[in-house]
Parts: C-alpha cells; sequence; structure tokens
C-alpha cells in the first residue's frame, strides 16, 4: 500500500515556459489546462501576494482534469507577522476567499514563514491550533514552512503532529531540511534546480528524489535527510512535491522527469 503522489511546479504563468514547456503560439488562456494535462498539481503563489475571487478558483478548477490537485500558498499577512497566534482575523479573510470551490481538487495551503522567524513553542502552537481541518464539508489540509534552523526542534516536530499539520521539506536551498512526517501526508519544496542540467537536475539526482517520494508514499522517511523527533508510525502517506525556485525556466522539466520515473 502506498499513498498517491501529486508533482508539478509552482504556477503557470512564466513567460521562458513559452517555446519550451508550452508549445510555441500556445494561447496564454490555456496554459493552465496544459499544465493539468502535463503535470498532476501546481502550488499556486498568487495567493500568498494578494486575495483572489470566487470565481478565479472556480475557473481554476473547471480548466484542469479530475485527478489534479491544486497547493495553495497561504496570505504572506496571515504569516508574516511578530505574533503567529493573532493571525487568525486574517486566516479566515483568506480561507472564506472562496478556495473551496477548488473541490476536491483543493491540496493542502502552505503556510510560509519568514526566513528570520525563529521557533517560538508557543505562539507556534497557538497557530497550529487556529488552522482548522474542515470548511464547507470540504477537508483542509495544512503545511507550514519554516524557514529558520531553530523549526529543526523535537518539540516542533511534537507540535506540529499533534496538530495533524505537515512541515514541509525544503531541500537543495539554504532554508534548514526538515524530513519528518508531522501528517498523514507530506509536502516537498525542491528548490535545487540548475540551467546546466537538461532537466534541471541530473539523471542521478532525479533516481533519487524519485526513491525519496515513493519511500514517503510507502510511510516510511528517507534515511538520507535529516530528521529532528522520533520515527511516526509507518502508515502509507500522500505526497506533494514541488520543483519550485532554482533555475525556474527548467522546473517543468524536473517535475515532468519525476513524473516518469514514479
Amino acid at each position: 500500500m502506498a499513498g498517491s503522489i501529486h508533482i508539478g511546479v509552482g504556477g503557470w504563468t512564466f513567460e521562458p515556459w513559452r517555446g519550451t514547456f508550452y508549445p510555441q503560439g500556445l494561447a496564454q488562456k490555456r496554459e493552465l489546462q496544459y499544465m493539468g494535462e502535463h503535470m498532476t498539481s501546481v502550488e499556486i503563489n498568487g495567493t500568498f501576494y494578494g486575495s483572489q475571487k470566487p470565481e478565479s478558483f472556480q475557473k481554476w478548477h473547471d480548466e484542469v482534469p479530475e485527478n489534479f490537485v491544486f497547493s495553495l500558498k497561504g496570505s504572506r499577512f496571515t504569516t508574516n507577522r511578530r505574533v503567529l497566534a493573532e493571525a487568525g482575523e486574517s486566516l479566515s479573510k483568506f480561507l472564506s476567499s472562496g478556495v473551496t470551490r477548488l473541490g476536491k481538487k483543493l491540496g493542502p495551503i502552505n503556510w510560509q514563514l519568514a526566513g528570520t522567524k525563529k521557533f517560538d513553542p508557543d505562539d507556534f502552537a497557538a497557530f497550529l491550533k487556529l488552522l482548522p481541518h474542515e470548511m464547507d464539508g470540504l477537508r483542509i489540509r495544512h503545511a507550514v514552512e519554516p524557514r529558520h534552523e531553530s523549526f529543526c526542534d523535537p518539540q516542533a516536530i511534537a507540535l506540529a503532529r499533534e496538530n495533524g499539520v505537515a512541515l514541509i521539506t525544503g531541500c537543495d536551498s539554504k532554508f534548514p531540511v526538515i524530513a519528518d512526517p508531522t501528517a498523514d501526508f507530506v509536502y516537498l519544496r525542491l528548490m535545487g534546480t540548475s540551467p546546466d542540467n537538461e532537466k534541471g537536475y541530473s539523471d542521478a539526482d532525479l533516481d533519487a528524489w524519485a526513491e525519496r517520494l515513493k519511500i514517503y508514499a510507502g510511510g516510511g522517511v528517507p534515511s538520507d535527510l535529516p530528521s529532528y523527533g522520533p520515527a511516526p508510525e509507518k502508515k502509507p502517506r500522500d505526497v506533494f512535491a514541488y520543483v519550485i525556485a532554482g533555475a525556474k525556466e527548467k522546473n517543468p522539466a524536473a517535475a515532468q522527469a519525476l513524473i516518469r520515473r514514479i
């Protein structure tokens, strides 16, 4: 038994992808549809910077296949604050903006923390308690992306696990790597593509990442990534993996190479 594996990139509007990933001459209004036919998921970044209309979420839902999944970056106004425990109003505003129009195509919400945000056990616990796990009859999955090394702490792992919230595994970048599964799904952001590789990563690196994703889906934890808490119960987990940043023009090729390996 293994969980499902969803692989994609960040967003679908990027000029250098036109004529490389997207066929030359493809209408821009059809880019999401094309993405839906060649990836299994995408992380929407625009939701981090500003609110979206309910009609936009509905339109996105309607343009992709039934098995496609959108992950969303939660609003920066929710997480870029000194006291996370005071984010309730901003969080509610984001969740009521129409995100549930995505229906079963709604994947996890990425609550990305600033690189300067340090782990404060009480404040972090209070923030996790604010995150609802159901809305409009739809399951809501939450993931927090810590970018400060102070979160490499068994207590942070325990708090996330207690609340069923994933800690995002950010890899191949300057940010700390936390490989501990803390929910019934895992969320990875791969940020190390290089312009020197045709597929963004070398074949050896792509093979290694594909194997790690399979290990996570089967309920294990990759032994070559750093963990900080006790090993969780081994059970199948859904996996969401996005090739982000790095040599962005290469990210679709890297994501497709991973999909082929899975």
